[in-house]
């Protein structure tokens, strides 16, 4: 069974009003809505934006419902210059950029006493993810790469550059990352999917709610596929 987070009510309304034989389970100011969508088990739930809220998550997923996969929807900024407004970035691994133990020897990024830099998200569910996003969104690009992630909401065109140099990241958001640690904590497989809503160059921001709303759509329609597949 799968665990659905999306940090924000927009990316998981959808695939809740689509579920079936629904059960709401409340734990930590979060509802988790169990049920079925195109008949497979799922479980999805609204974390609230943020690293903590987005493990927390993780973890009540881990104990209340034992999830054997968690899939993070939603939505990110881009970081490189090919990658467009409402293309998908699929994560090979995470970083926190917002981690910085550098006096103690580490790298930017990696958090101290753990034995990886950064936390890999599972093949299978990458290669899955690709080909359902292939069906449901054929128009739109698909990229493969790092997603950084901090407690912060990056606009600076600057810190976005350094991001693209310190980390080779894809995109930027604010949870991706967290959810890879605890679920690389819990030994349970996961996959960050990001639709993208706005560019590193500033061009699109203008008309951010747009970009927004349709990322939100092209996200959704991924992971009900993938739900669906799994």
């Amino acid at each position: 069974m799968l665990g659905i987070i999306g940090a924000m009510a927009d990316e998981v309304s959808q695939l809740k009003q689509e579920m079936s034989n629904v059960k709401i389970v409340q734990a930590a100011g979060m509802e988790f809505y169990q049920g079925t969508i195109g008949g497979k088990e799922a479980v999805v739930v609204r974390s609230g934006i943020g690293k903590v809220n987005a493990a927390m998550c993780v973890q009540i997923l881990a104990d209340r419902f034992q999830v054997d996969g968690i899939v993070n929807t939603g939505i990110a900024g881009s970081l490189r210059a090919e990658i467009n407004i409402g293309d998908m970035v699929l994560s090979t691994d995470a970083v926190q950029h917002d981690v910085d133990a550098v006096a103690f020897g580490y790298p930017v990024g990696q958090i101290p006493q753990m034995d990886v830099f950064s936390f890999e998200a599972d093949e299978k569910l990458r290669k899955m993810a690709l080909a359902c996003s292939q069906k449901v969104n054929p128009d739109l690009g698909v990229f493969e790469g790092r997603i950084v992630t901090g407690d912060q909401f990056i606009s600076d065109k600057e810190k976005k550059q350094w991001l693209t140099d310190t980390f080779q990241g894809f995109c930027t958001e604010m949870e991706g990352a967290a959810i890879a640690q605890a679920a690389y904590l819990n030994g349970i497989p996961f996959l960050i999917v990001r639709a993208i809503s706005d560019k590193a160059d500033d061009s699109a921001s203008m008309d951010y709610p747009e970009f927004e709303r349709q990322a939100i759509l092209h996200s959704t329609r991924l992971t009900k596929a993938l739900i669906e597949a799994y």
